[in-house]
């Protein structure tokens, strides 16, 4: 069990997020089937794209349930984007169920004036409590967001950072025990995004 498991669903940015991984010196193994998975330390799911199509992917990999139990066991998980958001029970984006691990749903950023949407660029996390991936000490905390829905979890102290968007906050980053998700793409964040990454590989 040596590897990082990066679930292919067919959305989005996964090779992006393979790349980051590789670049701080894991293994990262492409994930399609269950079988696949006993090899993996550790799960992640990327994404980019619309809640009913990830969901109807997901679906026909067979991996849900995995998912769950994986979770449930206690074992290392991170969600990003559109992988945090399948987290919820369901999106105004869709008609379709999401997995369910997190109660809560995912909601349509209101129209704000003087506000871009969707929510694309450069923001600063603002942390809501300690995690274990905040950057404590560190000033500069600009990541690279591009969304139109946000989580809003049931339980609000799930939330450890978020963004500021007109006279609102978005929900950045969750983290319950081993589950890890962010709405951001640490990704394409420069350094600040491998340092998240580093930081959340040294947990596991």
């Amino acid at each position: 069990m040596s590897k990082i498991g990066l679930i292919d669903y067919g959305m989005g940015n996964i090779h992006s997020v393979k790349k980051a991984i590789e670049n701080l010196d894991e293994e990262v193994l492409l994930i399609k089937s269950k079988l696949q998975i006993s090899s993996c330390k550790a799960l992640i799911i990327p994404g980019q794209g619309a809640f009913d199509p990830a969901m109807e992917n997901l679906n026909k990999t067979g991996l849900v349930d995995e998912i769950k139990k994986w979770i449930n066991s206690g074992k290392s998980f991170m969600g990003i984007c559109l992988g945090l958001q399948i987290l919820f029970d369901e999106s105004e984006e869709g008609t379709n169920k999401g997995i369910g691990i997190i109660k809560g749903k995912v909601k349509k950023i209101p129209p704000i004036k003087n506000q871009r949407l969707p929510h694309i660029g450069w923001c600063n996390l603002v942390p809501s409590k300690d995690g274990k991936l905040l950057f404590k000490g560190e000033i500069n905390k600009w990541v690279y967001f591009d969304h139109s829905y946000y989580a809003a979890p049931n339980d609000e102290s799930f939330v450890t950072a978020s963004v500021e968007y007109g006279p609102i906050n978005l929900t950045a980053i969750i983290e319950n025990e081993n589950l890890i998700a962010c709405q951001f793409h640490p990704e394409k964040s420069g350094n600040i995004g491998q340092s998240f990454l580093s930081r959340w590989l040294k947990t596991i």
